[in-house]
């Protein structure tokens, strides 16, 4: 099995519409991926599966041996607790610090404090924030920002990392250096990296493998591909 496969998915919403048709997907353990596609391509309701936001409403999605099909509702945080995710807007706590910020989600599982601090300085050492810890977010940059979303999504040394528009809030050099971060992260924790992306500058540098969604259908599928 597969790390991560979508199986003749089908994703057709209350009001008719059809997202996703018959899509057919396999990611690798460890790998590098950008999902691209134009708004209302499908590219979100692809993504949003694979924390379960979204559920199919035909055929099969499965994350690391789970089958989220049929995950039931009370069990979806055991697969959140196992997958890292990133999005645009950063949805940091405003009265806590950067340290605060990236032990919650562990002090919210009931991890002992001595188990904690090590993670936490391990997540913080990694996007490069040692000199940040006692900050609140209202005292850092942008970039600085998403570096502490980033530690948090990856303090629980997750197999998966989902990027959602990462870089969307960013100028080109900050998203630069976010892109460097997540790399890092792929090739040294050896994380898949599953990111949404309309930065074609980013995708064309990196040369990852790029998947295409237009229509609700994988439109191409290239091991190092560019954004069309």
């Amino acid at each position: 099995m597969k790390f991560i496969e979508f199986i003749n998915c089908f994703k057709v919403y209350s009001n008719g519409v059809t997202a996703l048709a018959d899509v057919n997907l396999n990611i690798d353990k460890g790998e590098f991926v950008f999902v691209i596609g134009a708004s209302g391509s499908g590219k979100s309701s692809l993504v949003k599966m694979l924390y379960r936001e979204e559920k199919p409403t035909r055929g099969e999605v499965n994350v690391g041996g789970i089958r989220i099909s049929k995950l039931r509702n009370r069990k979806v945080y055991k697969l959140r607790r196992k997958i890292g995710i990133v999005f645009q807007d950063f949805k940091l706590l405003p009265k806590l610090t950067v340290f605060e910020n990236i032990a919650f989600p562990l002090e919210s599982m009931g991890m002992k404090s001595t188990e904690v601090r090590p993670k936490v300085l391990a997540a913080i050492e990694m996007v490069g924030l040692k000199q940040k810890t006692k900050s609140f977010p209202n005292q850092l940059s942008g970039g600085e920002q998403q570096r502490v979303c980033i530690a948090r999504a990856i303090v629980n040394n997750p197999k998966l990392l989902i990027c959602d528009e990462p870089t969307g809030n960013l100028d080109p050099d900050t998203s630069k250096e976010i892109m460097t971060v997540i790399e890092t992260i792929n090739k040294e924790l050896e994380t898949t990296i599953v990111m949404a992306t309309h930065d074609k500058e980013i995708v064309n540098r990196m040369k990852k493998r790029v998947i295409q969604i237009e229509d609700g259908v994988v439109a191409s599928d290239k091991a190092k591909g560019s954004y069309k």
